[in-house]
């Protein structure tokens, strides 16, 4: 074969890879050695596998092989089944209809994974090939930028609590609306999430609706969170789901969504992380909520991130992988989340926070989060003393801390459409 044949050939070849990756949004730096080598190390070798009707795999992993364990800190790791803590699912007062708890994850009616085991939703090689690289599969963008906001605000939002000047970093890709606390030092923090289902405008976008609790300086903050999100680039659709996060060094080089990195040490058989809950919310119709508190241990320092009343699906080994919060944390957020490269800047991305709607409409029609509540070293679920409200953008996502009436505590609504009329 002569060498304009086997040049036509090599091309030929070439052409058939990319058509195949074509749709994938892909780095294509990426080998298939490369996919091949990240989905061996994601999905552990499976107990039982339960096809979900929503097209995910759960896989139920043996507890001790789950990927926690590649952590170099965890190689000796003994696993702490339960936490020493019994704290009670208390409700505060507050007037509003009564909410419904989100109980059930779409996988759950498919089957239910055997005690000695961990429900893990199984890495498919789809899911790597729409990640923009697959060593930071799972991590929330790394191309952020901090800023300091230190100057007073005159539309009400806040940098003092308690006459206290805060330093609140901002990340020029996120934007955030939400309820905060500082002042002491917290051991837990715990809320009611009304679940919805917003619009994420491009595949490469999310939204969220968390707990974060923080530690450290606030250009290298350390933060444990959970809550839901919509996240098509990570998930392959725009399905609500529930997720937990951490990271070390404020998502620079640490950290990652759920298990898809090591760390998180999975203990319950019966919530599987990045798995979709239902149902959600609609305007003027039926509100639901999830339970999540993130807590720490006091005979261990392990956060236990619970889920519901009484679940307990498992923890960050503090004394492992962190390094502030292997104490206790200083700040505590409630509220919303949205990433998006067209945050900041005109024209804005249409993204919702929360149910798409401004805070200002109140139950029925804005994403809320009651019963918010932290620990402190009285080991008691309370409401904090000092909060106060904060939104990057005023204009395209509203934070309000509503109390209907005196005698009752306070219910945090947020969210908004992004792009409208005032946020161009």
């Amino acid at each position: 074969m002569d060498k304009l044949n086997i040049s036509r050939l090599f091309l030929i070849l070439v052409l058939l890879y990319l058509s195949g990756r074509g749709n994938a949004n892909v780095n294509f730096k990426e080998t298939p050695v490369d996919v091949d080598g990240k989905l061996k190390q994601l999905n552990k070798p499976a107990v039982k596998t339960i096809q979900s009707e929503d097209g995910d795999v759960i896989d139920c992993v043996d507890i001790h092989k789950q990927p926690a364990f590649d952590h170099p800190a965890l190689k000796n790791h003994v696993i702490q089944m339960r936490p020493s803590f019994d704290l009670k699912n208390e409700k505060s007062s507050t007037e509003n209809e009564p909410s419904k708890l989100v109980v059930s994850q779409t996988w759950q009616r498919s089957g239910s994974c055997p005690e000695g085991t961990v429900p893990i939703r199984r890495i498919q090689r789809q899911d790597l090939l729409r990640a923009n690289s697959v060593d930071r599969f799972g991590r929330k963008p790394q191309e952020i930028v901090y800023k300091l906001n230190s100057t007073n605000q005159k539309d009400g939002h806040f940098p003092y609590i308690n006459n206290t000047e805060l330093n609140l970093p901002t990340m020029v890709n996120r934007s955030g609306a939400t309820l905060v606390t500082v002042g002491f030092n917290y051991i837990g923090a715990k809320g009611d999430i009304n679940v919805w289902n917003p619009n994420v405008e491009s595949a490469d976008e999310f939204t969220t609706a968390q707990i974060w609790v923080k530690g450290g300086p606030g250009d290298d903050f350390e933060s444990l969170e959970s809550g839901w999100t919509v996240n098509p680039q990570l998930y392959g659709d725009k399905r609500t789901r529930f997720f937990a996060h951490w990271t070390k060094d404020s998502y620079k080089t640490t950290g990652c969504f759920d298990l898809t990195c090591s760390g998180f040490v999975q203990t319950s058989s019966q919530v599987a992380l990045g798995a979709a809950i239902e149902p959600v919310s609609s305007e003027f119709g039926g509100q639901y909520y999830i339970t999540v508190g993130i807590y720490m241990d006091p005979q261990t320092s392990n956060w236990w991130l619970k889920f519901g009343a009484d679940i307990a699906i498992g923890y960050w080994p503090a004394s492992s992988l962190l390094f502030y919060l292997n104490h206790s944390s200083t700040l505590v957020e409630w509220g919303g989340q949205v990433y998006s490269p067209n945050v900041k800047k005109t024209p804005h991305t249409k993204t919702g926070m929360g149910s798409g709607q401004f805070a200002s409409g109140l139950y029925g029609n804005a994403c809320f989060i009651q019963n918010a509540a932290i620990v402190d070293y009285s080991w008691a679920l309370k409401y904090p003393q000092w909060v106060g409200t904060w939104a990057d953008e005023y204009y395209c996502y509203t934070a309000y801390n509503y109390q209907q009436s005196y005698g009752t505590l306070p219910v945090f609504y947020f969210g908004g459409p992004g792009q409208n009329p005032n946020c161009p």
